[in-house]
């Protein structure tokens, strides 16, 4: 099959003339049974069937620790954070599911810490903790499981900026450290990044929430032509929490702008147009700079949309790095050449970028990313599964000897200790 390319001479602000490309036909690659195949085994990983392979138990909490929180704030299912709201879904249905915990591999525990809004939609983390730590006394008050481990068989999806640190600035949750009570336990989260305080080994790295119906609902026609070089939308600044500029994504966000907003060839803007999803399906390039942690959903839309994912965010720890094949279908630009961003885009040969759109129109990639409700085979919640499958059987160290204990249950802040 052929695929037709559009090539269009752009003058940069700099004066020289490059050559970039608008648009494929990449995208209907879809019905193609030779479409072409991730290399090495990140493909085969991708497309994992959990079921067999591990059986789950999933706590009974009183309903003040997850689904009552919903109640009384329905934001809570749209925002970024939301999933461990649809994980613990997903599981409830799942076939990896037990209600026998004797014969459980793995012990889940349904906490919901980011469901408590501000009156702008942002989850305050500072009663985090306390709330983690009452579900693990409970937990512990009532079933023999999490003592006979201290929680090392146990998982919880912490998706806070910066995980089980519980704070959205990135000093501050260094400081905090994951929480004590977590220290044994395998954390799925969305922050990772590389000898960070607030990754701690053996943690599942995952997408941020995006809504799926939400996107496929705005999907364009296959052959819409990209039309757009490089594409972003978002804070450039965040005066409110960082008013002398500079400490908000280590000033990367800040550089595009000062570079290239008066770019022809980068559409780059705090607006953030109704036509945003229209938009990204449109552009070749979309950039993912961090913000106050490395990550967020422009990732998940940018795969899910086609559009080739330009990441910056140094020793950024990419979401199921072991299956997404993330290095073939992206673009790793390091925070300091920021300034250099429009000549490494437009120095990408043409036949690597239709390479990487060919991969990003596979249907299991966008799969991969994303949470529907309910789950689909190969879907995030599939690949978390996954992750706790291949690390089992659970090592000599999980289990410890009667009377042994290895927590400290006093450790943390005082505030931390207080009863929620």
């Amino acid at each position: 099959m052929k695929i037709r390319v559009v090539l269009v001479i752009a003058i940069l602000a700099t004066g020289t003339a490059s050559v970039f490309f608008l648009g494929s036909e990449a995208q209907e690659l879809k019905q193609d049974r030779n479409m072409e195949r991730i290399s090495g085994s990140a493909g085969d990983v991708l497309e994992d069937d959990p079921v067999g392979k591990l059986k789950v138990y999933v706590y009974d909490l009183p309903a003040r620790f997850n689904t009552k929180l919903v109640e009384d704030d329905p934001r809570c299912l749209a925002h970024m954070f939301a999933t461990e709201i649809f994980v613990h879904r997903s599981l409830l249905s799942s076939a990896v599911r037990t209600l026998n915990p004797d014969e459980a591999d793995w012990f889940y525990v349904p906490v919901y810490t980011t469901c408590d809004l501000t009156s702008s939609g942002h989850p305050m983390p500072f009663d985090s903790p306390r709330m983690m730590r009452a579900a693990i006394l409970h937990i512990a008050s009532l079933w023999p499981y999490w003592n006979r481990t201290e929680g090392a068989d146990h998982f919880f999806v912490t998706p806070h900026d910066f995980g089980a640190c519980f704070h959205f600035k990135e000093e501050r949750a260094i400081a905090r450290g994951i929480l004590p009570l977590l220290r044994r336990a395998t954390l799925v989260q969305t922050f990772g990044q590389k000898n960070h305080a607030c990754l701690k080994d053996g943690s599942i790295t995952v997408p941020p929430y995006a809504p799926p119906e939400r996107m496929e609902a705005r999907l364009l026609p296959p052959r819409t032509p990209r039309s757009i070089f490089a594409y972003f939308r978002g804070l450039f600044y965040d005066t409110g929490n960082d008013p002398e500029g500079g400490y908000y994504a280590r000033g990367a966000r800040a550089s595009v702008w000062e570079n290239f907003k008066s770019s022809p060839v980068f559409d780059v803007s705090t607006e953030h147009t109704a036509t945003y999803y229209e938009d990204m399906q449109r552009a070749v390039f979309c950039l993912c700079p961090l913000g106050w942690a490395p990550w967020s959903p422009r990732l998940v839309e940018a795969v899910v949309f086609g559009c080739v994912p330009v990441v910056i965010a140094d020793d950024i720890v990419l979401p199921f790095a072991d299956a997404i094949p993330w290095e073939e279908i992206g673009v790793f630009v390091a925070e300091e050449d920021v300034p250099r961003l429009d000549s490494i885009l437009t120095s990408i040969p043409v036949e690597e970028v239709l390479r990487k759109q060919r991969l990003l129109a596979s249907p299991a990639m966008k799969r991969a990313v994303m949470f529907p409700q309910p789950s689909q085979p190969g879907d995030a919640f599939h690949q978390i599964l996954n992750g706790l499958a291949r690390k089992l059987p659970h090592g000599d160290g999980v289990f410890l000897r009667p009377g042994q204990t290895v927590l400290n249950w006093t450790a943390g802040p005082a505030r931390d200790l207080k009863p929620w």
